[in-house]
């Protein structure tokens, strides 16, 4: 299967509980921990005060959602 056709059908699987039981219950790796840890210095070094960051996640939202063919809720 293509990346292409393989990133929707991941996206769109479900799950039975014991397979989100399962995955959930794996803690985190240092690697990830560091990777998120790296995406919030980031993000708040890039939007540095709440209405920044709100004020991006608005615009973020909203695009999302025309992008996802969703009705504006403006």
């Amino acid at each position: 299967m293509t990346v292409k056709k393989r990133i929707p059908a991941e996206i769109d699987r479900e799950l039975s509980s014991e397979q989100a039981r399962a995955y959930l219950s794996q803690p985190v790796t240092p690697e990830e921990r560091e990777g998120v840890q790296d995406l919030v210095r980031w993000f708040c070094g890039r939007y540095p005060s709440p209405a920044e960051r709100l004020a991006y996640v608005r615009q973020a939202y909203r695009r999302w959602t025309q992008a996802a063919g969703a009705p504006s809720a403006e």
